[in-house]
């Protein structure tokens, strides 16, 4: 397992950065690698997110020096959602079988964490994000069916899509992680447009089913010093709480999204004009 550490930029330095400063601190290039374990520690309230791809091997998830934790959810609650094949969580013994697009909510004093795949040929690619928690709820498995699916945006804007809520209080409850998947309809590529900015919650995007040749420009910075980021399929950026989160494609695609802070309030937004961007 690796887990780098990525620390917290502040807004005014950010602005000064150049092209490869920009992706050396908020863009994560690889998230899945073959019988492994890739996260980022991100000092944005603390979230760790990544990748987990078990082919052959089952693959536990560990602690590390850096949270100075007897296991990994000593102190922490995980969100899983898979994007490969169908495999199987354990959790401290008990087994779930999780299909391609369902999800995974696991509560805080989980110990063992296991990751497998039923077929190697076509392994689970189960992308998952923790932070940190004050209470145990409840492990709940997400069937893509039991996600709180909203359509919205239109496809004369260019952002027809449906979002889907997985870790969410309508749906199940956890400490302040928030989780789902948005899938972009053919023909638009704009997400989270209008933008805003959350300044009591930072959010993590992964970007998958990004069409071969095509790439996603993730729009980043204070709404009057706007930056991007160009993405490839299966990559995944950091928000800060004080930056836009939005992005066009050059065709349709999908993402996860990964909120954590001081609160769940999804209608807290400080949404921004489109005319007021710079």
């Amino acid at each position: 397992m690796k887990l780098e550490v990525r620390y917290s930029n502040h807004p005014n330095d950010s602005k000064k950065y150049d092209t490869k400063e920009l992706r050396a601190n908020y863009l994560v290039e690889e998230v899945f690698k073959a019988d492994d374990i890739l996260l980022v520690y991100s000092h944005q309230d603390r979230i760790i997110a990544g990748g987990v791809m078990p082919v052959h091997k089952t693959l536990k998830l560990e602690t590390s020096d850096e949270l100075r934790a007897k296991y990994f959810l000593e102190r922490r609650e995980l969100g899983i959602i898979n994007i490969g094949g169908n495999g199987k969580v354990v959790l401290d013994g008990k087994e779930y079988e999780v299909k391609s697009k369902d999800g995974l909510y696991v509560g805080m004093g989980t110990v063992e964490v296991l990751f497998s795949s039923n077929d190697p040929k076509n392994p689970a690619k189960f992308y998952i994000a923790s932070c940190p928690a004050h209470k145990t709820y409840p492990t709940y498995y997400i069937d893509f069916d039991k996600a709180n699916h909203r359509p919205c945006g239109e496809a004369s804007t260019l952002n027809k899509r449906v979002i889907n809520q997985y870790i969410h209080p309508d749906v199940c409850k956890s400490c302040q992680l928030a989780m789902g998947m948005t899938a972009l309809e053919e023909g638009s590529g704009w997400n989270t447009m209008p933008c805003h900015t959350h300044e009591r919650r930072m959010e993590v995007y992964f970007y998958f089913n990004i069409k071969p040749g095509q790439v996603v420009f993730h729009m980043m910075g204070e709404p009057q010093e706007t930056r991007h980021i160009v993405m490839q399929n299966e990559q995944l950026v950091i928000s800060p709480s004080w930056s836009i989160h939005s992005g066009v494609g050059t065709s349709n695609y999908s993402f996860i999204w990964a909120m954590c802070g001081e609160n769940q309030e999804f209608d807290d937004m400080d949404n921004i004009e489109n005319t007021d961007l710079k």
